[in-house]
């Protein structure tokens, strides 16, 4: 684990029952409000508010926010600099996997990366001398203050938040016009960035690409980012930024979020628990298709019978209004990042009043816990019925956010998910906690009071309410 520096960071309130460890991070004063998910967003775009730039930018076009403003930029600075990474580069990080080098040779991007440990004095010179543009992966990983940040963002937005640190030495550029598959926003932390936006070939693009700069155009934004300064562009948006030759090196932090999370990555999600709900209903899906169907070459002729079929679906979603995406829900929760609790933080454990039949009992963390209907996980045999999980991020390990699935080079830390698992007719007593800002254990939707009981204690024991 990163060895990190000692924090002046204010501790977040939580409910009283539960102890935490304590966490250390560099000091440096804040100019973002962290008191909800709300404000830090509202604080991170100003002086545009949300509901602005929600109705005029948001998925249609970039916007530039210039500061003239000497204590924001200051605390940019404070995020990350290149000055951090002889000290990083000393708590063991790998090529590939916490580094990649490279630059933009001829329109390509060139990789530049050694193999193993990074060496900082290899890596400078390769800086200096061969104008390697330094991408830092996921530096939330080590810098608490981006932990804060991002795990507010991610409580926000309802996605997975993810970020890079991009140091570019002067009159060199690292990587070629290409678009993205990420709302991405830019902050500039160090020197300046000249940067050049064009109109997108594929809005809100699914996948990354390369775009050949003489099939572009002319750039619709042109424009120079200082520290303090802040850009966001929707995914697909055509872009290259290089470093002035004025400036020893750029750095900046992209942070990028809703990654497949459109409507369509939803669907795909909700659609086989929706056939499935709707055939239980209506006969005519549990008929069975045509002989030899799937022994045809062409299969046009079923779409007219198909298509009727997926509107049935729909009318049966329109008259439940009951949609339960599992995959992506559980994904999000399993990889976003635990709260970020501040310097005297101890890890999450039960604590204080047990609820009792008589208790009056808070939602904790409300913004880190889903649940979900699905079959039972432990069934073995094809007829399992439904229970409902009740998944948390409170264990998440910061260390492994954004990840991926590979493990890292010293040893595998892969992510697990936590939760509970609850009877189908514990669903509306969870929907009553979850709904509610308070409520009392006896009046929980449930059977009988020893239900109500074991529902209250389950919670508490991973902390997801506390008795007030």
């Amino acid at each position: 684990m990163p060895k990190r520096k000692k924090s002046c960071a204010e501790k977040e309130k939580v409910g009283a029952q539960c102890k935490h460890t304590k966490v250390e991070v560099a000091c440096h004063t804040s100019v973002l409000s962290f008191d909800d998910p709300e404000s830090l967003f509202r604080s991170l775009i100003s002086p545009t508010t949300p509901e602005v730039f929600f109705r005029e930018y948001w998925e249609q076009k970039p916007l530039l926010i210039q500061r003239n403003d000497p204590v924001l930029a200051a605390y940019y600075q404070s995020l990350f600099q290149l000055s951090d990474l002889e000290e990083l580069c000393g708590q063991g990080l790998y090529y590939g996997h916490d580094i990649h080098t490279c630059r933009s040779v001829k329109g390509k991007k060139k990789i530049l990366n050694k193999d193993g440990k990074v060496n900082y004095v290899q890596l400078k010179r390769d800086f200096e001398h061969k104008k390697a543009t330094i991408q830092f992966l996921q530096p939330q990983r080590f810098k608490e203050e981006l932990w804060k940040i991002q795990e507010k963002l991610e409580c926000y937005f309802g996605s997975l938040v993810g970020s890079n640190v991009y140091i570019t030495p002067q009159g060199s550029q690292g990587l070629p016009p290409h678009y993205d598959d990420v709302e991405v926003f830019i902050l500039q932390l160090e020197g300046q960035k000249h940067w050049r936006l064009y109109k997108p070939t594929m809005h809100l693009a699914q996948e990354y690409n390369v775009e050949p700069e003489d099939k572009i155009g002319d750039p619709t934004h042109e424009f120079i980012l200082k520290p303090g300064d802040l850009l966001y562009f929707p995914r697909g948006t055509i872009h290259q930024a290089d470093t002035p030759h004025e400036f020893s090196h750029s750095t900046h932090l992209t942070i990028s979020t809703y990654q497949t999370y459109s409507w369509g990555h939803f669907l795909m999600d909700a659609m086989p628990g929706l056939v499935c709900d709707t055939a239980k209903e209506d006969v005519l899906l549990r008929t069975s298709i045509p002989r030899q169907l799937l022994m045809q070459v062409d299969l046009s002729d079923s779409t007219k019978n198909l298509s009727s079929l997926l509107r049935r679906v729909a009318d049966h979603v329109e008259n439940s209004r009951d949609l339960r995406p599992c995959n992506m829900k559980k994904d999000f929760i399993m990889n976003r990042l635990p709260p970020c609790l501040g310097p005297d933080s101890r890890p999450l454990a039960p604590g204080g009043e047990l609820p009792k039949l008589g208790s009056k009992i808070r939602l904790l963390f409300k913004d880190h816990v889903v649940f979900t209907v699905e079959p039972d996980q432990d069934c073995s045999n094809g007829n399992c019925r439904e229970m409902v999980y009740v998944y948390h991020s409170l264990k998440n390990k910061r260390e492994t956010h954004m990840m991926g699935k590979e493990d890292t080079p010293e040893e595998g830390k892969s992510q697990q998910i936590h939760g509970l698992r609850f009877p189908l007719s514990y669903l509306d007593a969870l929907k009553q906690i979850w709904k509610s800002g308070t409520v009392n254990v006896k009046e929980l939707n449930l059977g009988s009071d020893e239900e109500k009981e074991n529902l209250a204690l389950s919670l508490w024991t991973e902390c997801l309410i506390e008795v007030i």
